[in-house]
């Protein structure tokens, strides 16, 4: 069979994607990605042929971010600016998506994916990696839409018909668990003491990347705990460095997070969901978006605690430390940990989900 996955966004937004998409092309299907155009080498890397879909997502946002600062025909600009980007998409996925079995789209794409559908004449399929009332009032524009989360951390949404009638399935958090080339390294270093503290900012930019450091390397050294801290695409040129403290691009959360003591992040849902795997207790430093949700879901399940990135300073990161270091909150870890939905489960469960759908579309 032949399936069509879109995602837009970051890394977060399109690693559930991309993890579903190998599977299925695991299992000897036909399977093309549109993603993001700075997602793309990603993606390829993975062993899935990509499309770019759409401009770059950051830079789209400071074009919005632009226009509307100009309070002179600012609305107009921004509509065509979206219609625009809308068209171009549109034309992307209508061509990959003919002669498709199924159209897979990433929780943001399903409103484009329903007309491209429509006229191409397939199923759609939509991916959410959280509960969709996230983003305001829930609608549905398909017959299954499949939740890449672990139904554990919203024991709510069982008793919900959507959920309990089988068109929002939970399968669990959805990721490819790829290897970094700082691996090894930082496996050596957290060899060579004590478990450390995770810290970890996802896609996320953050303005005062080396005061965040230089807060975060005198922190831990007043806990008397290591940090290893992994500044994704910030810049920490001129930071002081301290034993106690490795900093590095990018690892893998599936192979160094159960080495480490806890994990300390931005509240996404794929590192959320790592962290929980492994074990350790968490605390969220919450930005926006879904990230709250996912800082509420360690505090309901006795793992960790959260609060927002902005209200933070330094002594409330030692107070939030020091919490989530007490043994019970290892111990609960564990617990839940125990209880997760494990990443090879999470694909197949999708994978099966997506070939019937795609079986069924055909039988229509």
């Amino acid at each position: 069979m032949k399936f069509v996955v879109a995602g837009y966004g970051s890394r977060g937004d399109i690693e559930p994607c991309a993890a579903v998409a190998m599977e299925l092309l695991r299992r000897g299907h036909d399977v093309r990605t549109a993603v993001t155009p700075t997602m793309l080498g990603f993606v390829e890397s993975a062993g899935l042929a990509a499309v770019p879909y759409g401009p770059d997502s950051e830079a789209l946002l400071h074009d919005l971010v632009r226009m509307i600062q100009n309070p002179t025909g600012a609305l107009p600009d921004v509509a065509r600016h979206i219609a625009a980007v809308k068209a171009d998409k549109d034309t992307t996925l209508t061509a990959l998506a003919k002669g498709a079995d199924l159209l897979v789209a990433g929780i943001t794409e399903q409103p484009l994916g329903a007309s491209v559908v429509e006229s191409c004449g397939i199923p759609l399929a939509g991916l959410h990696f959280f509960p969709p009332q996230v983003l305001g009032p829930e609608s549905s524009v398909g017959p299954l839409e499949i939740q890449a989360y672990d139904p554990l951390c919203f024991p709510g949404l069982a008793v919900q018909r959507a959920y309990r009638d089988g068109r929002r399935p939970c399968v669990g958090a959805l990721t490819l668990e790829l290897p970094a080339e700082a691996d090894d390294d930082v496996v050596s270093w957290i060899a060579g003491g004590t478990a450390p503290i995770y810290f970890g900012f996802g896609s996320t930019t953050i303005t005062s990347a080396v005061d965040t450091v230089s807060v975060i390397s005198a922190v831990c050294a007043q806990v008397e705990e290591r940090a290893l801290i992994c500044m994704g695409p910030n810049d920490c040129t001129g930071v002081t460095l301290f034993d106690h403290v490795k900093i590095v691009d990018t690892v893998s959360h599936a192979a160094v997070f159960p080495a480490c003591r806890a994990v300390v992040h931005h509240g996404g849902a794929g590192t959320t969901a790592a962290g929980l795997r492994a074990g350790i207790p968490t605390l969220i430093l919450w930005n926006g978006l879904d990230q709250p949700i996912w800082a509420a879901a360690v505090t309901r399940l006795k793992v960790g605690t959260g609060r927002r990135f902005s209200e933070s300073s330094a002594e409330s990161l030692i107070a939030d430390l020091r919490l989530i270091l007490a043994p019970q909150y290892a111990t609960r870890a564990g617990e839940v940990a125990a209880q997760m939905i494990t990443p090879a489960e999470s694909r197949s469960r999708a994978a099966d989900l997506l070939e019937e759908a795609a079986r069924c579309g055909r039988l229509l």
